[in-house]
């Protein structure tokens, strides 16, 4: 199982969700490279304010330098993204589907798949999808992250298909400052999305399993 965190955090999204693990990301030690809908010399401008520390870089060169992707988009963008160069990647899925935002989008509106399982779909079969980081807020992640052992350390729940690939994120979890609780494969991260029991709420890792119905399995030794 994976034990170290990621040299190199990718991030597409320079929003409210994807600035805030930015900056969690750099606090922890990680080089973290931020694209953006606008040029890369515009990001490079907009980081020292919302992310400092942070580089900025095009999809493709995010792509290039790390094998570990976090989407923060808006839902709507996503296949305005180039998804194949997600291939052969850790893709770490934080959208939330939000029809006064997004708009109506058939492809999750008319569907009993989590958004997840939907998005899985639009990538290429290669990349890795994982769920984690959108049943918090962008202002509770950083005001809830705590290092490790600190007795008030919330959880944020991981869902997804690939173990090794749930096991890498959840290492990043833990090292941005949150205890991670397994939830199960990508078809059952409905349970992680607005609306749900955890959507919102600060919870330990405890809690986090018991509103889950899960047994108390570690997905970070010690953790």
């Amino acid at each position: 199982m994976t034990t170290t965190p990621p040299r190199t955090l990718g991030i597409i999204g320079a929003g409210k969700s994807g600035a805030a693990l930015a900056r969690l990301a750099v606090a922890a030690g990680l080089d973290v490279v931020v694209a953006s809908s606008g040029s890369a010399a515009d990001t490079a401008e907009l980081l020292p304010f919302i992310a400092p520390g942070a580089t900025a870089a095009t999809v493709e060169q995010v792509t290039a330098r790390t094998g570990l992707v976090v989407v923060a988009t808006p839902l709507r963008r996503l296949h305005a993204l180039p998804l194949t160069l997600l291939g052969g990647h850790v893709v770490v899925d934080v959208m939330n589907y939000w029809p006064p935002v997004d708009g109506v989008l058939p492809a999750f509106e008319d569907t009993d798949q989590p958004s997840s399982v939907v998005v899985q779909g639009a990538l290429p079969a290669s990349a890795r999808l994982v769920k984690t980081f959108n049943h918090l807020g962008y202002h509770q992640m950083e005001d809830l992250a705590r290092p490790a052992g600190a007795p008030d350390r919330a959880a944020l729940a991981v869902a997804g298909d690939d173990a090794d690939a749930v096991a890498t994120v959840a290492v990043l979890v833990d090292a941005i400052g949150f205890d991670p609780v397994p939830a199960g494969p990508l078809a059952g991260s409905a349970a992680l999305e607005p609306g749900t029991p955890v959507f919102g709420r600060r919870l330990d890792a405890p809690a986090m399993r018991a509103a889950l119905g899960i047994a108390d399995e570690r997905l970070v030794p010690g953790r």
